[in-house]
């Protein structure tokens, strides 16, 4: 896996071996971020179940102020710092070693330009967040993309006050980009 673009683009990024992460593709990392460009500028990212971190990693080396990473596997945490050290982004880092209901669960409120969410598979984590989520105060404009299999419902979104406002499907998996109501 590698940053596709920016200022630490084609750097080579470490991963966690094992079935554990599922790494974005580098084709679909730059699909995504081709959506995404006009929201990462100058922008406070989160990346939840961060994995190795390369999606925030691609944030920041496209121009993102900031990216908070949350995630729970003490290896993977490991490897997202040792990989914002080689991509000499971790000045505008924090890492988080927790569960990402969890720290959604703790914010006061919403103060992110993007978040972006790749939970593990069929366990309903996604909709967890976005009921933490739908009880917070937003502090302007956020964009919540969450990548998901395939065949993952989300029309329970609506209910919690959200809207998709894109639905962008792959082979084998989806990213699904919402907004919340006023």
């Amino acid at each position: 896996m590698r940053v596709v673009a920016g200022t630490a683009r084609s750097l080579i990024l470490k991963t966690l071996e094992g079935m554990d992460t599922r790494p974005t593709t580098d084709r679909i990392k730059e699909t995504l971020f081709n959506m995404l460009m006009p929201y990462v500028g100058q922008a406070k990212f989160l990346d939840l179940f961060a994995g190795s971190g390369g999606i925030g990693i691609e944030a920041l080396s496209r121009g993102a102020d900031e990216c908070t990473f949350v995630e729970m596997n003490p290896k993977a945490v490991n490897i997202i710092n040792d990989n914002l050290k080689h991509t000499k982004l971790d000045k505008k880092a924090k890492v988080y070693k927790m569960d990402a209901v969890s720290y959604v669960a703790g914010l006061k409120n919403i103060d992110y330009d993007v978040i972006f969410m790749d939970p593990p598979y069929g366990k309903q984590l996604e909709q967890s967040v976005l009921e933490q989520l739908s009880m917070k105060e937003f502090i302007g404009d956020t964009l919540i993309v969450i990548e998901a299999e395939i065949n993952e419902d989300f029309s329970y979104v609506e209910s919690l006050g959200f809207e998709i406002v894109k639905d962008k499907r792959y082979k084998t998996n989806k990213h699904i980009f919402l907004e919340k109501r006023d």
